[in-house]
This record gives structure tokens, sequence and C-alpha cells, in this order.
């Protein structure tokens, strides 16, 4: 009997040992995927920072719904055909929710995946239109405007301020790039500006002096350039080495420190869209403070974006009471929350409301907003 009585009680205790163990690892899984390596980490990094402050935060005020969040990091690297394996990653390691990924062909090739496994998805940086406005991803929100407002701003601009009356619009073939480029197309076409070339380039070649003779030849009075960073500042660089000073404009994908460190001098008067300036929002100047302090440095492009979704997300969760999809769904489309961006909710298509775009102009080695 004392035999009996021992073993039961070493039952117990194990018992309650294993019980303790998954009580304690009850947590709020938060799937952060994006750029983490590659040229376009420079835009995927500074989320994976962002998630981690506002985690740290959350977690030190008790977490959320009394559990602490866990962060499941994934790299993508920006590529449509590993975004995929990434989300199925994520989505097997539990995942609650993801704020992610970053560029929007990544982004387009997890929506479905994450839609059939219902899970809410979030990204500060993804601006393809019709991720939100095609009504195929009632999963799907995002913390940046899309590139028909961006578009629509670099034509007025460009119109109004720079007086253009020709352009070139160039793109890198990618869902990015060319959507945004087509929009603006279509854009400067109905104001009134001859579209003088309209054409795609490879990303990553070693020379882009053929596309550069075309512009050359064609004369056009300003460039739009469809596309991310690396190919921007290749092409840019040989332009001014050329002697051509013709206007260059891109969007949010050229808008990066990076774009100015790899062109530097040549991305002198380089003009770019961008998410406004909220450098005096209370909150963007903590944030920047919090991450300052944790990594001696400041943060990189759409790290007040990640920071308003991560926000965003979690708020959503603790408002709806639990991860239900339907519960956080209705909570991130009526309940208000703070963030760097300002106070924001989601409309009925999943965009954040109250937020948009500048135009940047680089000046002296730095974006400058222009007024």
């Amino acid at each position: 009997m004392k035999k009996i009585g021992k073993l039961l009680a070493v039952l117990a205790v194990s018992i309650f040992a294993l019980t303790g163990a998954a009580s304690a690892g009850d947590t709020i899984k938060l799937g952060v995927a994006g750029a983490h390596s590659g040229d376009l980490a420079s835009y995927g990094l500074p989320s994976v920072k962002a998630a981690e402050l506002v985690v740290k935060k959350i977690n030190a005020q008790g977490g959320v719904l009394g559990k602490q969040v866990e962060l499941l990091v994934e790299d993508d690297a920006c590529k449509p055909e590993v975004a995929g394996n990434t989300a199925t990653k994520l989505v097997s390691d539990g995942a609650d929710i993801v704020m992610g990924h970053i560029c929007s062909g990544a982004t387009k090739a997890a929506l479905g995946i994450y839609k059939d496994s219902g899970i809410v998805t979030m990204s500060p940086s993804a601006t393809s239109p019709s991720l939100t406005l095609s009504g195929d991803y009632p999963n799907f929100f995002r913390t940046i405007a899309h590139d028909a407002v961006q578009a629509q701003l670099q034509t007025k601009y460009a119109m109004e301020v720079l007086k253009i009356k020709t352009i070139a619009v160039l793109h890198d073939k990618g869902d990015y790039g060319k959507g945004q480029a087509e929009l603006a197309k279509e854009y400067f076409t109905a104001a009134g500006a001859e579209v003088v070339l309209f054409e795609g380039v490879t990303p990553g070649a070693v020379n882009y002096s053929a596309i550069v003779t075309k512009v050359r030849r064609q004369k056009p009075d300003l460039i739009i350039w469809g596309g991310y960073h690396p190919e921007a500042s290749k092409i840019i660089t040989l332009m001014r080495k050329k002697r051509m000073k013709t206007l260059f404009m891109g969007g949010d994908g050229v808008k990066d420190d990076t774009f100015i460190k790899v062109a530097g001098e040549y991305s002198e008067g380089v003009y770019a869209t961008g998410p406004m300036d909220i450098s005096q929002n209370p909150m963007a100047i903590a944030a920047k403070k919090e991450h300052q302090d944790a990594y001696g440095s400041d943060p990189g492009a759409f790290f007040d974006n990640a920071y308003a979704a991560t926000l965003a997300l979690l708020n959503a969760i603790e408002k709806a009471g639990s991860t239900d999809y339907d519960a956080v769904i209705k909570a991130l489309h009526t309940e208000y929350v703070d963030t760097p961006l300002g106070k924001i909710k989601f409309d009925a298509n999943g965009d954040a409301t109250g937020i948009g775009f500048s135009v940047y102009r680089v000046e002296n080695g730095a974006f400058v907003e222009q007024k």
C-alpha cells in the first residue's frame, strides 16, 4: 500500500508539473514575416524590432488576456516563391495572428494560406491596392496607404510643383513595382502628361545602360520608378554619371536610407513618396527612443507602421476577449487604438483610417518632407 501511495503521489506531482508547464506555455503567438535577409532586409528587420519592443512592453504589463505574447519570426526575403513556405511554417507553429508580410508580392503569395487557416494578417508596408480593394482577403489589414493614393500624390506634385509635361515610367516587373507604374501611367495620362516610355527592367541586373540610353533618347522631364531601392540606386547612379539631369521620383520602395547610402552623392535631388512624417507624434517620439535605447540606432523603414500594426493586432485580441477570427476582425474595424501613426481603426476594406503619404526629396544626404 505504501508503494502504491508513493506511486500515486509521484503521478500527482508529475501531472501537476505537466499541467503547470502547459499553463506557463499558454501564450498568444504573434508571427512576424518579412524580408529579414537579402537586398530588402532593410525593409523587414525594422518590423522585427518594432514587434520586439511592443511585445516586451506589453508582456511587462501583464500580456494580452493575461497571457504572455510569444514572437514567431520567419524570413521570406520578400520573395513570393518563399513566402508560401513562410506562411505554412507560421501556421504549423500555431501563430494566432501575423504581422507581415513586407513586400506586396510576398504578401499576396501568403494571404490565401492565412485565410484558409483563419489567421488575421496585417502588413506595415504592402501597398498593392488589390490586397484590400479586391475583397479577396477579408483577413488582411495594413497600416500604410495603398499605391493609388501614392500615384495621385506623385501626379499632383509633379504636375503642379515640378511643372513636368513628359514622363518615362520604369518598373521592376514585380507585383508592387509594375502595379505602381501602371497606376502612375494612368494618373499622369489623365492629368495631361505625355508618357514617352513605359518599360520594365530585370531586378538584380549588373548593368542598366540599355534602359538609361532609351530614357536619354526620349528626353522626359521626369522618370517615375516603380520598384525597390536596389535597382533605383543603380539607375540613378548611371544616369548622373552620364550627366543626365532628368528628375527622378520613386515610391515608398525608394524612401529608405539604404537608397541614399548606396547611391551616395547621386541620390541628391531624388524625390520619393512615403508615409507622412509623424516625428512630432508623442508615441512616435517614444517609440524612436525605445529603439535607440534598445539597439543603439535610429529605426529604419516602416518601423512606425510595424509598431502600429503590432499594437493594433494585440489590442484587437484584448478587445475581442479571445483570438477568435471573427471577433478579432470585428474589433479591428470598430475599436480605435493609439499608435505612433495616430489614433486608428480600419475601414471595411482593411485599410487604416487617417494615414497617407507625403513627398520627400533627398537634400544633403537625407529625405526631407516637401511642404
